[in-house]
């Protein structure tokens, strides 16, 4: 008997979700703590530089997310599912037990800086596929027709480390330091192993009668360089929109507006609530209204509000503003996400789902998403406008409304093979039984 009949789908959606948890809780509360990890890590002459230089440490995580996405998606489209989602947990908690437990500037000089940054290079190469295996396994599993409501608990649960994340920051981390948020974290490792060591390979990858050579995973990628590439443009609004509303929340708000810092954790932890409810919710909708009109009329929507959304926020800031500027924010995030999601696994060949939709999406957080606190940060600086933050939204809201254009209904119709190979599975079974 196969995966499916052993458990049910809500606990496969659990034990593949939760390792995302560790993934966002650990990069979300290096972007809390941009401002003291510069401090602790990165003394510089001034305040801008101690901050400029940890935002681009967060950022650097993810340069090493393209190669995770190349060499773990290669090992996820030819070993399995399951055994490619332990093997990212288990680099994942390396890299957060590292940034946890690197000793300051102050005692062990320039060696601080580089373990930090050898931390998030370890983290950033697990998550260039784990995001991906995640998607993919949801897809597979998923029930026909709902694939866009499954897929969207791979965000939602990011959206819960970034509420967990969030409520640390408010309870233990004023009594016990920045650290304490991420040596907690660490003491969630042993429970994500146990729960994520009992999941079953998916019945798509199990019906494959070949599993692609490295040479022949590479072959498919050359040849669909152009969907990969319109699969990174696509996914950028939700990169640059995610990492916007939770990991620079915080620095914005105490930085640039100069609110409190427990107001700005609080618009946080309600930004990640929001979040959970509204990505499974817009997956569904993309489920009954289709991916790509849903795609096209979030970019259009996100395009004509980041300006003046940001421009009222700046005249006159406060954390009720904050709050609803980010809210609305949360519905682009979590429209666009909840669609997009689901799409790139449809547009995806089957032989490589996972490489094509790791490599698309890792390419938009590397060059986009991951940089957005970075850039935001610097626009800034240059120009003295503090809604400057809106511009690169907008651009990634362009982006994303060229791809989805440019992306045809036509190649969608091969995401009907996930259903197919569950549809015929499914019968198989019942014929043996």
């Amino acid at each position: 008997m196969h995966g499916r009949d052993n458990q049910s789908a809500a606990a496969s959606v659990i034990r593949v979700s939760i390792g995302n948890f560790l993934e966002m809780y650990d990069f979300t509360v290096f972007g809390y703590y941009a401002v003291e990890i510069g401090r602790t890590f990165f003394p510089a002459t001034s305040a801008f530089a101690s901050l400029m230089l940890s935002l681009m440490t967060f950022g650097a995580g993810f340069l090493m997310r393209p190669l995770g996405a190349i060499v773990l998606g290669n090992y996820v489209d030819r070993h399995g599912r399951r055994r490619g989602l332990i093997l990212t947990l288990a680099l994942m908690a390396t890299g957060t037990a590292s940034v946890a437990c690197v000793p300051g500037y102050a005692t062990i000089g320039i060696a601080a800086p580089l373990l930090v940054l050898a931390g998030r290079l370890v983290q950033g190469f697990s998550a260039g596929v784990e995001v991906g295996a995640a998607s993919v396994y949801l897809a597979e599993i998923a029930t026909p027709g709902r694939t866009g409501f499954y897929t969207a608990w791979q965000s939602a649960s990011q959206q819960l480390a970034v509420v967990f994340a969030a409520l640390l920051g408010l309870t233990i981390a004023p009594l016990w330091g920045w650290r304490a948020p991420l040596i907690a974290g660490c003491l969630l490792i042993p429970f994500l192993f146990w729960v994520r060591a009992s999941l079953q390979e998916t019945d798509a990858f199990l019906a494959r009668k070949h599993h692609p050579s490295i040479r022949e995973i590479w072959t498919t990628i050359l040849t669909h360089a152009r969907l990969i590439v319109l699969g990174m443009m696509l996914s950028t609004l939700t990169t640059v929109t995610f990492y916007m509303i939770t990991a620079y929340t915080p620095t914005f708000g105490s930085s640039v507006l100069h609110l409190a810092s427990r107001g700005n954790l609080a618009v946080t932890l309600c930004i990640g609530a929001s979040n959970f409810v509204l990505v499974p919710t817009m997956g569904a909708l993309s489920d009954r209204i289709g991916r790509r009109p849903q795609l096209a009329a979030v970019a259009i929507l996100a395009l004509l509000s980041a300006w003046p959304l940001y421009t009222w926020l700046v005249a006159g800031p406060t954390v009720t503003k904050l709050l609803i500027v980010e809210l609305w924010f949360s519905l682009i995030f979590a429209a666009s996400s909840g669609a997009m999601v689901p799409f790139l696994t449809e547009i995806m060949p089957a032989n490589v789902r996972a490489t094509g939709y790791s490599l698309a999406f890792s390419l938009a957080t590397a060059v986009f998403g991951g940089f957005t606190p970075a850039i935001s940060t610097a626009l800034i600086r240059m120009t003295g406008s503090h809604a400057m933050p809106a511009l690169w939204l907008s651009f990634a809201a362009v982006l994303a409304l060229i791809a989805t254009a440019l992306l045809q209904s036509a190649p969608q119709q091969r995401g009907r093979a996930v259903d197919a190979v569950y549809e015929f599975t499914a019968g198989k079974r019942h014929k043996e039984r």
